[in-house]
């Protein structure tokens, strides 16, 4: 039996929360529905100028593992948080959601620990403003093999593979992982990220045992617009491969077999942590022995679940969720 049925590795942030229109984007130059990185400075002025901002742990992989850990699976979480306020925080509320968090804050880090100020338009739409912080400064060494060794699933954040360090320890867990016998997965994080790393995420796609993406990623990695075309050549170079399509099917793909699992489109309270939920909907049935359809169909209530209130993270049971459906 392995210690943890998932575990994940990439970025702490401290998710800070408010609402805000089409014209407070405009004045404070943030770009609608997309993630920017952002300077220290440039934090500060966001993080002033938000009303009634409420806070979280976040990262994109940490919601995930999160939300797996919601649903009752024993989880563990590797990133790096400065031992501030801010960290305290995330590393108290990673515990307190079922994760274990296994590295200590970093006491006297140069650097604090990493925040995303997210604006949620009155659409849905967040257009997050990432300040990694800290979180850039993960490298191997905060790889304990006995946490990704003792993975059944690891769970991979392309967003790592920006920094040199992060790469490191992104290849460290997933070679740990894999040598105990475990899966190893990754995320490809948004589609600029992949245009910085396409050779090493196409690569990635041959050599890990299933790989997480949207429409928009999946066509930025084989550079085509035709989204069956990058399909078609990424089934055949992957074990599994999933693609999410903001309110259409979801599509899968495992050897011989694909599926398309429809998805019941609603209006976003925010959109927040979409992809990461159907990461934990999809990767709970993978990890218990699910089909790929039902792997999906969990994906999107689970997904559906995190846009219907503000925050990454799932309010409601999902688990019972899955039972109201049938899928358990």
């Amino acid at each position: 039996m392995k210690k943890y049925q998932a575990v994940g590795i990439g970025n702490a942030v401290v998710d800070v929360i408010s609402q805000s229109d089409d014209g407070f984007l405009s004045t404070y130059g943030i770009e609608k529905g997309i993630m920017q990185l952002i300077e220290g400075d440039r934090a500060e002025h966001l993080y002033d100028a938000m009303e009634n901002r409420a806070q979280m742990p976040g990262g994109s992989v940490a919601n995930t593992i999160a939300g797996l850990g919601a649903m009752g699976l024993s989880t563990a979480f590797i990133g790096r948080v400065c031992d501030d306020e801010l960290g305290r925080y995330y590393a108290k509320g990673m515990a307190d959601a079922g994760t274990d968090f296994v590295n200590a804050p970093v006491p006297g880090g140069e650097l604090p620990t990493s925040r995303s100020m997210i604006f949620v338009s009155p659409d849905g739409e967040r257009s997050m403003n990432t300040y990694l912080g800290i979180s850039t400064e993960l490298d191997a060494s905060d790889v304990d093999d006995e946490v990704a060794g003792g993975a059944a699933l690891l769970f991979l954040e392309g967003y790592l593979y920006d920094k040199p360090k992060g790469k490191a320890a992104f290849t460290e867990a997933a070679r740990a992982c894999r040598a105990a016998g475990g899966k190893a997965g990754i995320s490809l994080s948004d589609p600029f990220c992949v245009d910085r790393h396409r050779d090493g995420f196409r690569q990635l796609v041959r050599e890990l045992d299933y790989v997480l993406g949207n429409e928009h990623e999946w066509k930025s990695l084989y550079q085509t617009e035709d989204l069956g075309a990058a399909l078609e050549q990424a089934a055949a170079e992957s074990g599994l491969i999933v693609c999410t399509r903001s309110g259409h099917d979801v599509v899968a793909v495992q050897g011989s077999e694909s599926v398309s699992v429809p998805v019941q489109e609603i209006v976003p309270v925010d959109a927040t942590g979409a992809g990461d939920q159907f990461a934990a909907g999809f990767l709970y049935g993978f990890a218990t022995g699910q089909t790929l359809n039902v792997s999906g169909r969990m994906g999107c209530i689970a997904a559906a679940e995190v846009i219907s209130h503000y925050g990454a993270r799932p309010e409601r049971d999902v688990k019972e969720m899955f039972r109201a459906e049938g899928l358990l």
